[in-house]
């Protein structure tokens, strides 16, 4: 067995107990991280100060209006070079911000959904603490740190150059005149580098996980990212599977369809032509089982999307519905306009279903469907007059009605006590489409 490769720490917290540590590479790294601080700081305090000062001069012509606005995302990218500097502390890459797409191309969709987003206003703040108080301190810990020992250490030197090897002021402070207390202050400057060096990753540790926690992604970002993503991809595939429906819609209307219309007219044709006998026997079947075959292809091509719901919008689709159904229904559907396909997809093959289940297993004598959209929701009720006792779970197709309501984070609920009267409640949020709105009218939207 060859023997497990040794991986050195990863970060400075791992390396400071370690031996060896004043000799590695750790301390230097603390240095660049503090050092780069600094100079990061300055700079960011110098571009931040000078903006808010010529938008706000520039404010009262309008023109300095759009250069305040775009102060506030000054975060963005001095989060982004703190994610790089972090890699000098802590190998392991910090996580960036949650990827969220804007709603379409251009600076203006860009700019709304950055400015709506909570990680853009953490990391303006991080970047005002960090040129106003953080990089300042990173300053003063590598001053106690580095250059006062280095300044103690260099004392012997001091006394020999600038004191003519009299004196020496050691930190412009004391004054030391003899060789023996310039060699003690070298020693004890020798020291206090090597805890300076501890010094310094202890303070680089500390800054990086404050960095960490202001310009990191915290984990409910994340995860909220992800469930935005998810909701987003459902939708496309609702729509997508819609579209797909319309197609094969007007494949069948207009090809399939068209040709059993031509097939039913050209055997009823022939069926006139033909002398009584055998042959017209056959001809009159085959005109008859032409004819149903045109029905049922009519009555499939309806249940997939009927026309009448493209045309005309729900309302429509559902007293469509309610005329074709076994038991009488009342109709009140008042809606303000189109909404979009998926959802009035939904909402009327729900009814459809309901109302088929009406006829087959209520005993019902009379049905009622009444809705509208309250509180950007559409609501639909479907009411019945008879025995009761449905349950969703026992087969009778609404399980499958409620997974798809569910797709487009809609509620479907039944309320049927035995003996009746069952209610079948549908919710889906939604928003009516705009005909006058160019953006509207894009194939999500009926």
């Amino acid at each position: 067995m060859h023997p497990r490769p040794r991986t050195g720490p990863r970060t400075v917290w791992q390396a400071l107990p370690a031996r060896g540590y004043l000799l590695s590479s750790w301390p230097w790294r603390a240095l660049a991280y503090l050092v780069t601080g600094a100079v990061a700081g300055a700079a960011s305090l110098v571009g931040i100060v000078a903006a808010v000062a010529v938008g706000g001069v520039l404010a009262a012509v309008l023109v300095g209006l759009p250069l305040l606005v775009l102060t506030a995302l000054v975060g963005i990218p001095v989060a982004r070079m703190e994610r790089h500097r972090l890699r000098l502390i802590d190998r392991a890459p910090a996580p960036g911000r949650p990827a969220r797409q804007p709603p379409a191309t251009g600076p203006w969709p860009w700019l709304t959904t950055r400015l709506r987003e909570r990680a853009t206003w953490r990391e303006l703040g991080h970047a005002l603490l960090f040129a106003l108080v953080l990089w300042p301190l990173d300053a003063l810990v590598v001053a106690f740190a580095l250059a006062a020992p280095l300044h103690l250490a260099g004392t012997p030197l001091l006394m020999a150059t600038a004191g003519g090897g009299e004196e020496a002021k050691v930190l412009k402070q004391w004054t030391v005149t003899t060789w023996p207390a310039a060699s003690g202050v070298a020693v004890l400057g020798l020291l206090l580098l090597a805890l300076g060096g501890y010094a310094l990753g202890l303070a680089a540790g500390a800054r990086a996980e404050l960095t960490r926690v202001l310009v990191g992604a915290p984990r409910e970002d994340d995860q909220e990212a992800r469930v935005v993503e998810l909701t987003r991809s459902r939708v496309r595939l609702v729509d997508a599977f819609e579209a797909e429906r319309r197609r094969i819609e007007r494949d069948l209307h207009d090809g399939a369809q068209q040709r059993l219309v031509a097939l039913t007219m050209a055997l009823g044709l022939a069926r006139l032509d033909a002398p009584p006998g055998p042959l017209a026997d056959q001809l009159a079947k085959a005109h008859g089982e032409a004819g149903r075959a045109l029905e049922e292809l009519r009555e499939l091509i309806h249940g997939i999307h009927p026309k009448v719901l493209a045309d005309y919008g729900l309302p429509a689709a559902v007293a469509d519905a309610a005329d074709r159904s076994a038991v009488p229904v009342d109709v009140t559907l008042e809606l303000p306009g189109r909404l979009p396909q998926a959802v009035e997809a939904a909402a009327y093959f729900v009814v459809c279903e309901a109302l088929a289940n009406i006829g087959r297993h209520s005993g019902a004598t009379r049905a009622a469907v009444t809705g509208g959209h309250r509180d950007g929701r559409l609501v639909l009720r479907v009411r019945d007059d008879g025995r009761g006792g449905a349950d969703a779970a026992a087969g009778s197709g609404l399980t499958g009605l409620a997974d798809r309501v569910s797709v487009l984070d809609g509620r479907l609920s039944l309320s049927s006590p035995p003996g009746g009267p069952t209610l079948l409640s549908v919710e889906i949020p939604c928003e009516p489409c705009d005909p006058r709105d160019p953006r509207e009218r894009t194939e999500p939207c009926a």
